[in-house]
This record gives structure tokens, sequence and C-alpha cells, in this order.
């Protein structure tokens, strides 16, 4: 670069900038390993993933981050010779942030998916934090229902020791589940974790970092255990549409779950539906986004960027 060259605003960014088709040229010879009767499968409602999408965007994320666990399993491996050790392969952990309705779920799914078909990764599992939510009992005895996702309705403490425990490289580590049909904790359900090559971590809130503690000690917080981590953005507008229309598709299926937490809406016209479904996002889902998951966004190694038809428009990477 020119020494004498003035500095631009992408000199200083953090982050390397790419369009769509600058993105998609980085797939290389990666191969295609899905069809599109696993792309139905995987994508979550109202979230209108393509193939092309996969080949644009997801193909050549998933060559980075099969480079990237190569390298730290490299690296794992040389500290271990260095200091005499000898243990199985740490975890790599991908945590994945992001807004209500933006569409983490079936990134995940189709990340899950495609790293699992690369040889040095098999075994790759899926998580979410929605399991260390506080159960519904515990919130409303808190008055924290209508803060439902934001940091303090979760679980830190658990979280944290699961993520600790998985990074250590204990087997069967157990995560807690939720349902989103009775909008709760399932008593006595959990998953497990049992050494795999890869863990995503989803959830609205994993990048958030803790308060710092009074005393001057060290408190770990959850992005302290990731070794990379994408936040999935689009713009407000946008969000606020997409979570209105899946509410309203959502009022037609699993609301009317005679279990549904949301069975009182099953029945609503359109119009109150509607009503109901801005004042929660506005309520709630926009208040979390602004105060506690956008914040958050400068964090994260990727950032993509999702234009109003839903689609990944802007990748940005970050700088090492």
């Amino acid at each position: 670069m020119d020494a004498h060259a003035p500095t631009t605003a992408a000199d200083l960014s953090p982050y390397h900038h790419f369009s769509r088709a600058e993105w998609a040229a980085l797939r290389a010879d990666t191969p295609l390993t899905l069809s599109m009767g696993d792309l139905v499968r995987l994508r979550s409602l109202n979230d209108p993933i393509s193939l092309e999408e996969v080949v644009e965007i997801y193909l050549p994320l998933s060559r980075l981050l099969a480079l990237y666990v190569a390298a730290t399993q490299g690296l794992y491996k040389a500290t271990q010779r260095f200091l005499g050790a000898d243990g199985g392969n740490v975890p790599y952990i991908i945590g994945v942030a992001g807004s209500v309705s933006v569409g983490k779920s079936t990134l995940s799914r189709v990340m899950q998916a495609l790293l699992a078909r690369w040889p040095n990764t098999p075994k790759v599992q899926l998580v979410t934090t929605d399991g260390f939510l506080h159960a519904n009992a515990v919130l409303t005895a808190e008055g924290l229902m209508d803060k439902k996702g934001f940091p303090e309705s979760y679980d830190g403490t658990a979280l944290i020791r699961f993520l600790s425990d998985v990074k250590a490289g204990k087997r069967n580590v157990q995560a807690p589940v939720y349902s989103h049909v009775t909008y709760d904790i399932i008593p006595g359900e959990s998953v497990l974790v049992d050494r795999p090559d890869i863990l995503i971590v989803e959830g609205l809130n994993v990048l958030q970092p803790s308060r710092p503690a009074k005393d001057g000690r060290a408190v770990p917080f959850v992005s302290d255990f990731f070794d990379f981590t994408v936040y999935l953005h689009a713009e407000e507008a946008d969000l606020e549409r997409w979570y209105i229309d899946r509410f309203m598709r959502l009022r037609l299926t699993s609301f009317r779950d005679p279990l549904s937490f949301f069975k009182k809406y099953a029945d609503a016209d359109d119009v109150e539906a509607e009503a109901i479904a801005r004042d929660i996002w506005t309520r709630i889902n926009l208040r979390n986004l602004r105060d506690n998951i956008l914040p958050t966004k400068a964090r994260a190694d990727l950032v993509l960027t999702k234009g109003s038809s839903h689609h990944i428009e802007e990748v940005e990477l970050r700088k090492l």
C-alpha cells in the first residue's frame, strides 16, 4: 500500500467485506453434499433458504471452518507434545448469535450437516441456549416472563459449567431441552454431548459479555469457550415482518396443539393476531435486540447480513 495514500474506512475496519458474489467465489472446489430434500428438512418455518444460498454462502463458510478446525487441531496436538501430555481432540466450538426470527436455527442446522461431511470433523453436534433458560415457574416468580430471552432469564452458571465440561473433553455432558410448544424447559429431558469434533451453540445472547466482578475476580462468559462466532444480521423492519409472518403461520399449526403455551391465540382473527404479534415483538423482542443482542454484533468473527428477501447479501470476516 502507498505510504502516502489516505487511510480509508475499509483500512480501519476490523473486517474484510465481501459482496455475495465475492464470497461465493471462495467456495473453490468444495462439493455440494446436500440435496433439496435435505434442505427442506433442515430449514425452519418461514425461512426460504435455497440450494443457491447453500452453494454461494454456506459452502465457502464450511470450507473456511474446515480449515480453521484443522489448524486448531494441529495447534492443540503441538501443545500436547510440548507439554508431554496425552489427550483426545478438544471440541471446536462455534457460537451463532442474532435476533429472534433472523434464521439462526436454519443456519446452525445447515452448517452442522455440511461440516459433518468433512473428513476431519465427522461428529458435529448442535445445542441451543434455550435449554438453559430458567423454567417458567422461576421466571414468573422473579417477574421475568416479559424478559424471556434477555440475559437475566438464563441460568448462566449452568451454561458456563456445560461449556467448560465440553471443552475439557468430558464424556456425555448433559444439556437441558426446551419445548417451543409448551414454551418451557422439559423436566428430566436432556441432550448428551459426547466429545464432538465440533459443537455449534446457537442462541440470542451467546456473545454477551459478563459484568465484571466487584472483587476483581476473573469471571468467564459464554464466548470465552468459542473458537469461532457468527452473527446473523438483518434490519429491524425485516425482522419484525418475519416475526409477524411466522406468528401468523404458527397460529394455524403448532399453536393449535392442546399443550401449546400460545393456544389462546390460535382462534384470533387476522387483525387481532397481527396486533398481538406486533405487541410481543415491540415489547420484548425488539427491546432485547436493541439493548442486548445487536450491541454484541461487533464481537463476532463473521457477520452475515440478510436482505429483505431473507437471503444473505453481505459477508464480513474478521481480519486475523
